[in-house]
């Protein structure tokens, strides 16, 4: 089960307490209480693995190590170590306790999302003129503890959108050896599936039924990992009595979710048509095209029709390196 939004809280190391202590060494008298050292820091780490935060599912409270107090003979005490946590790229960070939002775009990505608490005063900080065998000290400050929302939006160079049941898992596997589970059922798949063809990141979305950006089914919790794609190939099946309503019922749910949806570069492909006579797939096709998109009549078990994705796919390469 990919684990795509979650709610976890954290909280950054408190700082230690700083240190009353004097020198018993004659000629050395006086004050020699150490800070305490500082709470580890929350950061959160950009990785490539789109299962990272499964990690959350059943740990949802996590945090730093607390700074040690401080000694005495100017030892200040060692700051708590600092939290990493590995999040898939793509994973936008709500702060729901500052209502703020980070977003982790690349590998290696490091975000300092909560800090740890400051080390308390020693009482040596507190010598002065006047104040020769100092008693003072201060406590650590407390780390910063929050709410926060970790919400997966894919980042994939192509997103595969249609309806339940149109091949898109099929050809995914075949184009990329994806070995994403297929079958003729006719609601969405549970998970997200992704695969590489030569550097382009594609992503199978599962499939989309009419209401989804309502909620209906699964709604938007697939609808959201579209919007960071940069080009959509929309699938309809030739078995399909009214290929264009399908078109359409799609391309309203992706409009009532985000207009911008619509604005991006979409191929359309007429999938399974080795189930049809060509005299009908051509009729679809034609009907199609009336969406004013390119329509490619495709099968997986057609290698020449193969051959015309890879040549849309090996021009978005293109694209993608001129840019």
């Amino acid at each position: 089960m990919l684990i795509d939004d979650v709610k976890i809280r954290v909280k950054a190391g408190d700082g230690g307490r700083g240190a009353v202590a004097f020198s018993k060494v004659k000629m050395t008298l006086g004050p020699t209480g150490a800070d305490g050292g500082r709470g580890g820091n929350v950061y959160f780490e950009g990785v490539s693995d789109l299962s990272a935060l499964n990690q959350f599912r059943y740990k949802k409270e996590l945090s730093a190590e607390n700074g040690k107090n401080g000694k005495r003979g100017f030892n200040d005490g060692t700051d708590g170590k600092d939290l990493f946590l590995k999040v898939s790229v793509g994973t936008v960070i709500h702060n729901l306790s500052l209502k703020q939002d980070s977003e982790i775009v690349s590998v290696g990505q490091r975000l300092l999302i909560v800090e740890g608490g400051k080390g308390g005063r020693g009482n040596f900080k507190f010598r002065s003129s006047t104040n020769t065998t100092p008693k003072e000290f201060e406590e650590g400050s407390l780390g910063q503890e929050y709410e926060l929302r970790l919400e997966l939006k894919m980042i994939a160079d192509v997103g595969f959108v249609g309806l339940p049941n149109v091949g898109k898992s099929s050809l995914l596997n075949e184009l990329t050896k994806a070995k994403s589970k297929v079958a003729n059922y006719p609601f969405t798949t549970l998970n997200p599936n992704l695969g590489v063809y030569y550097g382009l990141v594609l992503a199978d979305i599962p499939g989309l039924i009419e209401g989804a950006s309502l909620g209906k089914g699964l709604g938007v919790k697939f609808l959201r990992h579209i919007e960071r794609t940069r080009t959509i190939f929309h699938f309809i099946s030739s078995e399909s009595q009214y290929p264009l309503v399908d078109y359409k019922t799609i391309r309203n749910e992706l409009e009532v979710y985000n207009k911008e949806l619509l604005l991006k570069s979409e191929y359309v492909f007429l999938t399974k048509t080795d189930l049809l006579p060509e005299k009908d797939i051509k009729k679809k096709v034609a009907l199609l095209k009336k969406t004013g998109k390119e329509v490619l009549a495709i099968s997986i078990i057609d290698e020449k029709s193969l051959k015309l994705v890879e040549g849309v796919l090996r021009e978005i390469i293109r694209q993608k390196q001129v840019h």
